[in-house]
């Protein structure tokens, strides 16, 4: 492509960037969630419901554990006797432990187990937990719906995003790293949401719910419990401050491996012709290693929280056993009591692991979610003026005005050009290569916009022009053709979608298509794959020509486009061109000077400004810098002279 700039350069990694904090990435991920916050309080209080419901399970099953321990103990006791004189005849045998453990109880001696009574407990219990069940499933699917919903919104907000970059940021990044952004990091914040955000509720609520019932059993026990909580919190922070870089190295390292196997696979030609192959695997490797390495560390790191939350929980719970008998043999808790603390502690500690199980998820989540936020905070390109002007249906007065642009502040390219270009004249631009020919191309088509002066159309600076406006008045067709997978005829309605077959094939055999079409299987639905590699390389060229005559623009312009054709068939193009040029303004950038000799006016640039300009023979006339570059082409030789005056033009570039 000609044209300093980064384009010329050819692609560049997008450098890296220092990741956001988690606390500030994190709010702003949840904080997407807010336009649902109605269903987010339906999804708390069907949350509270059923983890309440949930919670006072073990306590109604505890209560069915003393039925049948005290039915037990009934059957032990004298017939006929009382409670009373059970434990009493206990401490006159000095068996004061069992008197008081007896004393707590409610027992009929002789009666046995109450078996009317267990049976609507456990009832109650199935009851309980059924409820819990609904209430719980109610609450995923509605939090299931609101987080395909923000997925949604915010895949909606990157494909926005991308419509409204300027083209300097495509200039700039891989289309793999921007590829990986826009699908894996995208999913995986989605996967996250999806996840975390259920358990989070459920665990919150859960350990609230659970502490609550511990304290009512025992202030004793639950104090025991409460030593969960600060271990778990230290052991979670001190792993995550060290896993979250690495996670965030992780989704980079993704992004830049992901941008070589798109580069390679798309040059895979290329690479096989250059005998790159173990260069190109080399690459790879390095760059799966790094992957590797992120990922093992980051994983590994995160995987520790699991089995420490586990190993507290299961100290706990040794804790809870010993002093819950103790207090049972004192007659200061029931059996039933005890087991339900103990399924409670169970209850406490499994959601205080699952929070910090999931800081493993949460910091890949966030990680992700950095380097999309990265790409909706990028820089937009200047919004269209509102209320935007407009112009005549078949304007194509194109002039510029002492414009002047540049890539980079210090690195001038166009400096105060001049130029206009007239209906039905052709306008071509030669000159060497990073001469700024595409540049110009560019700056019509508002690409890039322009540091100084104006370019108008019919007058209007086309700054107070929508860029739609503009474009659509215009047909490109570049060096490098673009066609996507489906039928020739779909590639070329592309130019206007509500052309009628007739003006399809108009343009298709104006452009030379129609005589190889037919020749193909299924003519022109023919299903072109994701790199038509099923036509040849001109012939793709022919289809996107086709597709700009039936966009019927105002403005034409070919960027090298009959560069990839033979001669036989360039011959035939450059005719029809002739019809396509009649009452437009065409601008041509062309190496091969053979194909603008009939040029109504060419335009010879050099380092970003116009060194020459006139006809084909008016410039070869003048024996300057046009008339070097055509002997360059069709003598083959440039005399001493010449060559040295080529080196001092090759040395200002």
């Amino acid at each position: 492509m000609s044209g300093q700039g980064p384009r010329g350069h050819g692609p560049m990694t997008a450098p890296v960037q220092k990741a956001q904090n988690f606390g500030p990435s994190a709010r702003r991920l949840f904080g997407m969630l807010r336009v649902d916050l109605p269903q987010l309080i339906t999804v708390l209080v069907l949350g509270v419901f059923s983890v309440a419901l949930s919670v006072s399970g073990p306590k109604i099953l505890g209560e069915g554990t003393n039925v049948v321990f005290a039915g037990f103990i009934s059957l032990q006791a004298p017939a006929g006797a009382t409670q009373q004189q059970v434990v009493d005849a206990l401490r006159a045998e000095g068996n004061q432990e069992q008197a008081d453990m007896l004393a707590a109880m409610d027992f009929v001696p002789g009666a046995g187990i109450d078996f009317e009574r267990l049976r609507w407990i456990l009832m109650a219990v199935v009851a309980v937990y059924l409820f819990s069940s609904i209430f719980g499933w109610l609450q995923a699917r509605i939090l299931n719906g609101i987080v395909q919903r923000a997925m949604h919104r915010l895949r909606t907000q990157v494909e926005d995003k991308i419509h409204r970059l300027p083209l300097a940021y495509f200039d700039r990044v891989q289309r793999g790293e921007l590829l990986s952004r826009v699908t894996n990091d995208v999913d995986n914040v989605g996967q996250t949401m999806q996840q975390t955000l259920s358990q989070v509720i459920v665990s919150l609520l859960t350990v609230i719910g659970v502490l609550v019932m511990m304290f009512v059993i025992s202030p004793l026990l639950a104090f025991i419990a409460l030593v969960t909580i600060p271990l778990t919190i230290v052991v979670t922070v001190l792993v995550a401050r060290r896993s979250q870089k690495l996670f965030v190295e992780q989704w980079k390292a993704t992004g830049i491996l992901n941008a070589r196997v798109e580069e390679t696979f798309s040059g895979h030609a290329i690479v096989k012709v250059f005998g790159h192959q173990r260069e190109v695997e080399h690459d790879f490797r390095d760059e799966n290693d790094a992957v590797y390495r992120a990922s093992f560390g980051a994983q590994f790191l995160s995987g520790i929280i699991m089995p420490a939350m586990m190993f507290i929980g299961n100290l706990v719970y040794v804790g809870i056993a010993v002093v819950g008998g103790l207090q049972v043999a004192g007659g200061r808790l029931s059996i039933g009591d005890v087991q339900a603390f103990i399924q409670y502690s169970r209850q406490f500690t499994q959601p205080l692991s699952q929070l910090g199980s999931m800081a493993n998820l949460l910091q890949s989540g966030v990680a992700s979610a950095e380097r999309v936020f990265e790409l909706l905070d990028e820089p937009e390109q200047t919004p269209d003026p509102e209320p935007a002007r407009t112009v005549s249906g078949d304007a194509s007065d194109l002039d510029f005005e002492d414009v002047s642009f540049r890539y980079t502040p210090d690195k001038p390219l166009i400096e105060g050009l001049d130029l206009s270009a007239r209906p039905g004249s052709t306008v071509a631009i030669v000159g060497p290569t990073g001469a700024g020919k595409t540049t110009l191309v560019n700056l019509i088509m508002r690409f890039y916009d322009i540091d100084a002066g104006r370019i108008t159309l019919d007058g209007l600076d086309t700054r107070e022009m929508t860029r739609d406006d503009l474009r659509s008045r215009t047909g490109m067709v570049l060096q490098d053709t673009w066609l996507f997978a489906g039928t020739i005829r779909e590639n070329i309605l592309y130019g206007r979608p509500d052309a009628s077959e007739q003006e399809m094939v108009q343009a298709a055999s104006a452009a030379y298509v129609d005589r190889f079409v037919h020749a193909l299987p299924d003519g022109y639905d023919t299903v072109l794959d994701d790199e038509a590699t099923n036509l040849s390389v001109g012939e793709r060229q022919l289809v996107t020509i086709a597709r700009a005559f039936l966009s019927d623009p105002r403005l034409l312009i070919l960027d090298e486009a009959t560069s990839s054709v033979d001669t036989r068939t360039e011959l035939l193009i450059q005719r029809a061109m002739v019809r396509l040029r009649q009452d437009r303004t065409s601008f041509v950038i062309a190496h091969r000077l053979s194909t603008i000799r009939d040029a109504d006016l060419i335009l010879v640039m050099e380092s970003g400004a116009i060194v020459e300009q006139g006809t084909h023979d008016e410039l070869l006339s003048t024996r300057g810098a046009y008339w070097r570059l055509y002997n360059a082409q069709f003598e083959g030789a440039i005399d001493d002279d010449d060559s040295e005056a080529a080196s001092r033009e090759s040395t200002r570039m």
